[in-house]
């Protein structure tokens, strides 16, 4: 079988590497930036607990990527210390994503600077993954979506004038996005953010800059896809292509992390492959929890969300992080869901 794989990011790389020591498949990736030009501005946050799983079955140790250990996440919500929350880390990390991906897809057959047209893919392979991310380009458009504009720097700082040593998030009002700092050590910094409502991000990146100096290294403007895969259908466009990843959806509308939800929906191609039927399935079953997360996130946009209305869906989100503190990678308290609940 030959399997073209468009979009080498989380979700492109782990299947090159995995699917390539398959002896049936024969397996090339197309990537549009040139290879000097591939990079990744987010956040390159995830759970080490998770991602050790992960990235040990495609025979490497993630240890190796990590360029900050977390321990603590401010959570600001307003002004005054009483407006902060102070969320203890358990395996919070940011790690060299752009390393880790050569990494993974190194001695794999990759052309870079190129973004196949559909039809040319179609006659030469037997089967095409989208792994484009909020583009899904070959893939059918999506009719109503919601996803969250967002504005990314990668920056520097000189040393001893880093801003902050942790994580910190600035909650904008009715939860539409955040403002994020992530530290990658040595003076390096990602930060951004993004608003539903596009009132917020680029004017408070914008005063964060002017406020603490620093050196721009990279600026991409870029969308997330925050509606869950049961709302990203359809996952194929019933002749060859099959999205994997952000096109279809496994992103945690929450935290706006897609790194391990990617890798998870890659994993479950992995298994079925064969029977693309089965992956739909598999797909909305594990993600099924992002429903619920996604409509509490529709409310607070909206201005709709009631503590009291809404207090079941709230304590089931929250059993479901607690029951997953470790692929989290924070310490997940009832206390803090309320407060968040209330921005």
């Amino acid at each position: 079988m030959k399997i073209a794989v468009v979009g080498i990011g989380v979700a492109g790389a782990y299947l090159m590497n995995r699917l390539s020591e398959a002896r049936d498949i024969q397996i090339t990736g197309f990537e549009r930036m040139p290879e000097k030009d591939h990079d990744a501005v987010c956040a390159w946050a995830t759970s080490k607990n998770e991602m050790s799983r992960l990235v040990k079955k495609c025979g490497l140790t993630f240890e190796d990527y990590i360029l900050h250990n977390g321990k603590h996440m401010i959570v600001d919500s307003g002004s005054g210390t009483n407006k902060r929350i102070d969320i203890k880390l358990k395996g919070m990390v940011n790690y060299d994503k752009i390393k880790l991906i050569r990494d993974m897809t190194s001695g794999t057959k990759i052309e870079f600077g190129r973004a196949p047209r559909k039809e040319n893919l179609e006659s030469d392979f037997d089967l095409i993954i989208d792994s484009t991310g909020f583009h899904r380009n070959y893939l059918p458009r999506l009719k109503n979506e919601t996803w969250i504009p967002c504005v990314q720097y990668k920056v520097r700082y000189k040393t001893g004038l880093e801003p902050y040593d942790d994580y910190y998030l600035k909650a904008f009002p009715s939860m539409t996005g955040y403002f994020w700092y992530f530290p990658l050590g040595n003076g390096y910094a990602h930060i951004g953010a993004g608003d539903f409502e596009r009132k917020n991000n680029n004017k408070f990146v914008e005063q964060f800059l002017k406020k603490y100096e620093c050196e721009v290294i990279r600026k991409v403007g870029r969308p997330v896809r925050i509606s869950p895969p049961l709302f990203c259908e359809p996952f194929t466009d019933g002749r060859k292509s099959v999205g994997v990843g952000e096109s279809i959806g496994t992103v945690y509308s929450l935290l706006g992390e897609g790194i391990i939800p990617a890798s998870w929906c890659a994993e479950l191609f992995i298994e079925h492959y064969f029977d693309l039927k089965a992956y739909r399935e598999a797909v909305l079953k594990k993600f099924q929890i992002y429903v619920l997360v996604y409509r509490f996130i529709q409310l607070k946009i909206s201005g709709k969300f009631s503590i009291i209305r809404q207090w079941r869906d709230l304590l089931n989100i929250y059993r479901h992080m607690k029951s997953e503190e470790s692929r989290y990678g924070m310490a997940i308290k009832i206390a803090d869901m309320i407060r968040v609940s209330k921005i």
